[in-house]
């Protein structure tokens, strides 16, 4: 198992090893934030990469956006593409160090990066940092998983199993409009937090889930 810690993430922007990076804002997340009313929200993009997305929202009157990445070189490529991006939303940081609370999420090719083990503690802490009622919406990867990666795959199935305890699905489907060289293998999902603190209640949930699938 690789180490994905942040010397290997810097390393791959140092190779220009970054397949994931598309060079625009994927299509998806474009259309979803065309749904959000209020552009004072506070919305967090983790493992931001190059951050395209960020760029989008910024240059569309969003003026509350948190983009995280562990490593350095995308959040510095970031900034000489937007050098008006205020410095104190950019987090150079792990994101399971994140105490910050935001009303939205917006995932987009980080969950397939973690190691597989960290599934459950992603979905933990999404429940934590954002508030009740707000939303997590975004893409996951549709295809078997496998230990080759990242990116790592998986079903909805499987997804169901460590966002059901925390959160409400409201959709999560096979996406329509995923770029060309993703057809097929995305799902859009979006999930609203109901904020569960009891960390036995959500294991006995995600056990239950799992009985059942």
């Amino acid at each position: 198992m690789k180490n994905l810690n942040k010397e290997f993430w810097e390393q791959r922007y140092k190779s220009n090893q970054t397949g994931w990076n598309i060079g625009y804002p994927s299509t998806p997340i474009v259309e979803f934030s065309k749904t959000i009313n209020d552009k004072g929200k506070n919305i967090l993009i983790p493992g931001a990469g190059n951050a395209y997305e960020a760029e989008y929202l910024f240059h569309s009157g969003f003026d509350n956006i948190y983009i995280c990445d562990i490593a350095e070189a995308p959040l510095k490529n970031f900034k000489e593409r937007c050098p008006d991006f205020p410095e104190e939303q950019l987090l150079l940081t792990d994101f399971f160090g994140i105490s910050k609370n935001f009303d939205i999420v917006l995932e987009q090719t980080f969950f397939c990066a973690l190691p597989v083990n960290r599934r459950t503690d992603y979905a933990e802490k999404m429940n934590e940092i954002i508030v009740p009622g707000g939303i997590l919406a975004g893409l996951l990867f549709n295809f078997p998983l496998t230990i080759d990666g990242p990116p790592f795959g998986g079903s909805k199935t499987e997804y169901l199993t460590y966002f059901s305890p925390y959160f409400k699905i409201k959709k999560m489907e096979l996406c329509y409009n995923s770029i060309k060289p993703r057809e097929g293998n995305e799902l859009f999902f979006k999930l609203i937090n109901e904020k569960v603190n009891d960390r036995n209640q959500a294991n006995s949930e995600r056990e239950r889930n799992r009985l059942q699938n």
